[in-house]
């Protein structure tokens, strides 16, 4: 087992993977920029180390000021979080060129299920059910459209690369779709700086449902049940629980079977999300593989009772799975929700500045995971703390 990690991320989720690390007995290396100086996470770290100006392009996303920490700290990993460059095939890859441990998949699954397109057609020759549309190199506005009419009306345009509901747009009638292209475009040019985009079918009564899966170095893949993220605004998720109240035993386990042939089609290392959406119909469909530590994790600890950060560690060490399927087991009922700092008379823009007061409720705040009590409490900030115009404005979950 890792002696010392890297966490090249901030807030709740450093703070939440510092927490497994003291409990293991593994020193911390904490990274923040200049606005994250006081930060929580910088505080709970055994050690922290400065790696930039306070946007995120000049710190948390600059491969090679997060390399040259963990080597002046003599970090033999690093946990990438979410977000940031948890996703970076280029950053796991230069990890393994420094010798030291990505504490996630391969570079080439992060590679293969990066670009939506790319993934679909992965899935496919997996016998994983995807959504019919288009997903081609051709991307003229005038052959899109085309496609468009072969496939029908209500439709979805895609971004290639696109997440958290950014370059995504819904079709209902032709006469919008050239708007509508233009505009997921322009979205998917500024937010990944490629304005690829995929069309599908407009699944009707659909549900966001996904499944926990996870690999180790060996070829074992088992899932962790699933977590119904149906509750969304704008595309992203505010919401999460599990079990699902729409699956029965039947659908849930084909869908489980269906997310642990998407993880071996790639062969899967570490802790990965198999995203589908499924149909008022009951028909289920591969949508995309979060290659990463979902923010929503502490949903499928709370039914489950184990420690996903220890299993990510434990597998990036070379152990085999802690469980084999038939060992683990869903109890009870777990919801999460987010809590932002955000002004609703705004639509919802960042209120940034100062926590001038910040309490939550007595029970278990940052409870480990074998600790099930009926609230738990995941936060990155403090009473006194700033909401930054930087970083995402969540407060806790």
């Amino acid at each position: 087992m890792f002696e010392k990690i890297l966490i090249a991320n901030r807030g709740e989720i450093a703070c939440r993977i510092i927490r497994t690390c003291r409990r293991m007995g593994i020193r911390t290396v904490a990274v923040y920029s200049e606005a994250d100086a006081g930060a929580l996470h910088v505080q709970f770290a055994d050690e922290a180390c400065c790696i930039g100006n306070s946007a995120p392009a000049e710190s948390y996303l600059r491969i090679g000021n997060v390399l040259d920490a963990a080597k002046k700290h003599g970090a033999q990993a690093i946990h990438p979080g979410y977000g940031f460059l948890s996703e970076n095939a280029e950053f796991a890859r230069r990890c393994s060129q420094s010798g030291i441990v990505f504490i996630g998949p391969s570079a080439e699954a992060i590679e293969q299920m990066g670009a939506k397109d790319q993934a679909k057609c992965v899935m496919e020759n997996a016998g994983v059910p995807v959504v019919p549309g288009y997903k081609g190199a051709e991307q003229s506005p005038e052959f899109l459209h085309a496609e468009a009419e072969k496939i029908g009306y209500p439709l979805m345009i895609k971004a290639v690369l696109g997440g958290g509901g950014k370059g995504m747009r819904v079709v209902r009638k032709q006469t919008d779709f050239p708007e509508a292209l233009e505009s997921a475009r322009n979205e998917a040019r500024n937010a990944f700086g490629d304005d690829r985009v995929l069309l599908e079918c407009f699944v009707s009564g659909s549900r966001h449902i996904e499944f926990q899966i996870f690999g180790d170095q060996h070829g074992n893949v088992i899932h962790l049940f699933e977590r119904d993220c149906s509750l969304q605004r704008r595309h992203q998720k505010i919401i999460e629980e599990s079990p699902s109240p729409f699956l029965d035993e039947k659908l849930r386990s084909k869908m489980a079977n269906a997310a642990v042939t998407a993880a071996k089609a790639v062969k899967y290392t570490g802790a990965g999300t198999v995203e589908f959406i499924v149909g008022d119909d009951r028909k289920f469909f591969f949508m995309e593989m979060n290659t990463r530590l979902q923010v929503e994790h502490p949903v499928t600890e709370m039914i489950t009772g184990l420690d996903l950060v220890e299993w990510q560690l434990r597998i990036a060490a070379g152990e085999k799975l802690p469980l084999s399927q038939k060992d683990v087991k869903q109890n009870g009922h777990a919801i999460e929700t987010r809590i932002y700092a955000e002004n609703p008379e705004t639509g919802f823009l960042p209120s940034i500045g100062t926590l001038q007061r910040l309490a939550f409720p007595g029970l278990n705040h940052n409870n480990s995971a074998d600790n099930r009590a009926a609230i738990r409490i995941d936060s990155g900030v403090e009473q006194g703390g700033e909401i930054s115009i930087h970083y995402d404005p969540l407060i806790a979950k």
